[in-house]
């Protein structure tokens, strides 16, 4: 079984907040994680999935059934289809507010459901499960396998790969048809949203505009962001923001849209193979994506990540950025013998930031003459990151 690296955060916010909230998307290990840690406290456990119709009905008096057992840790398993459970809670740990208590496990974003932020507000830890990330399996799966392959643990680690492009076509298919219209209570078109998701999937890396979507899909641009902002809900999606403070320069002032994980990515554009990944227009596209999603699993607190374009042509795929000072420019190539952009010379010029780099996939490291570090991605990650 792999080690998630969320397991030790996970397991120092149970000791401290009532409430630990494990959020990502479906499918991704949440529960697996969860009663692993439940297990390893050597304390008693009560495991909930507010799916499952026999847990539903004990929750019928949610207070008295869950103040019972109050000397117990509580697992909540999608909680969020079950928003009224968190004033429940509020009441129940002002009674007997000790760490641990509960583990509740979504797959929305809490922005999303009503209430959840009002109720628990002071009382609840937030933390986000990805898919697996490039530094928990490097060891085990070469870089090129997981990016093709994606983090969803079956895509990820089955033996045939055909086995996870099957899991990863169900997946969608179910996603699109029944998942993510029950995880927020909305009525979705299924052909409307897969035709969205296979649009976003061929623009993958590129500025974001509704108006364009909508006119391609027959639908309002309320509708195309009301659709993008589910899938971004349910961490299907990513927007990277643009960075434009203190800027005098005429800037790119939209965001850039991703597909978070490339296996889902690679399965809506049909690439079946390696070898068509690497023969497919959309490839410097798909490792941008790839290292961006790597790097913001393991980026400290503090920093946030943007990507900076100017129209006269300085461009940075993405700076790190603590408070209002970028820390880092970071240009992302695919080939292990980059060239060194005019554009993103010129943005770091324009932004003046502590380090400079260049991510490839397996390069060596070195630093060139303007002052660059080029370096593969898991030397970035594992020797980098920490000083940023």
């Amino acid at each position: 079984m792999i080690k998630r690296k969320l397991q030790q955060n996970i397991e120092k916010k149970l000791g401290q907040s009532p409430v630990v909230c494990i959020l990502g998307p479906r499918q991704v290990g949440k529960t697996t994680l969860a009663k692993l840690i439940a297990n390893t406290d050597k304390k008693s456990f009560i495991y909930l999935d507010v799916e499952n119709p026999r847990d539903i009905a004990k929750l019928d008096d949610a207070y008295s059934y869950l103040d019972n057992y109050r000397q117990s840790c509580i697992l909540i398993d999608e909680v969020q289809l079950m928003p009224e459970l968190f004033s429940i809670l509020r009441p129940l740990i002002d009674d007997y507010r000790k760490p641990g208590r509960f583990i509740l496990l979504g797959s929305a974003s809490p922005s999303l459901v009503k209430g959840v932020s009002e109720s628990l507000a002071g009382r609840i830890s937030y933390l986000e499960l990805t898919p697996i990330g490039i530094s928990e399996i490097m060891e085990a799966y070469p870089l090129r396998v997981h990016w093709f392959r994606g983090g969803f643990p079956n895509a990820l680690l089955v033996e045939h790969v055909s086995d996870g492009q099957d899991w990863l076509q169900d997946f969608i298919r179910s996603y699109i048809e029944r998942d993510l219209a029950y995880l927020f209570g909305a009525e979705l078109v299924p052909v409307l949203l897969r035709n969205f998701w296979s649009m976003l999937a061929h623009t993958h890396g590129n500025i974001w505009n509704s108006e364009i979507f909508a006119r391609s899909l027959g639908v309002t641009a309320p509708t195309v962001l009301r659709y993008f902002g589910f899938l971004e809900g349910g961490y299907m999606v990513r927007k990277l923001p643009p960075w434009f403070v203190n800027a005098k320069k005429r800037l790119v002032k939209s965001p850039k849209v991703y597909i978070r994980d490339t296996g889902i990515l690679h399965s809506l554009l049909n690439i079946s193979t390696q070898d068509e990944l690497l023969g497919h227009p959309g490839v410097g596209a798909s490792w941008e994506g790839y290292v961006i999603e790597q790097i913001s699993q393991r980026i400290g607190s503090g920093i946030e990540l943007f990507f900076y374009r100017t129209l006269a042509g300085a461009e940075c795929d993405l700076i790190l950025v603590r408070g209002i000072e970028p820390i880092a420019c970071i240009e992302i190539k695919l080939s292990n013998s980059p060239s060194i952009t005019k554009g993103f010379i010129s943005s770091t010029e324009d932004l003046n930031p502590k380090y400079k780099y260049i991510i490839t996939p397996e390069s060596d490291r070195y630093t060139t003459s303007y002052g660059v570090i080029v370096t593969n991605l898991n030397d970035f990650i594992e020797n980098d990151l920490t000083k940023i």
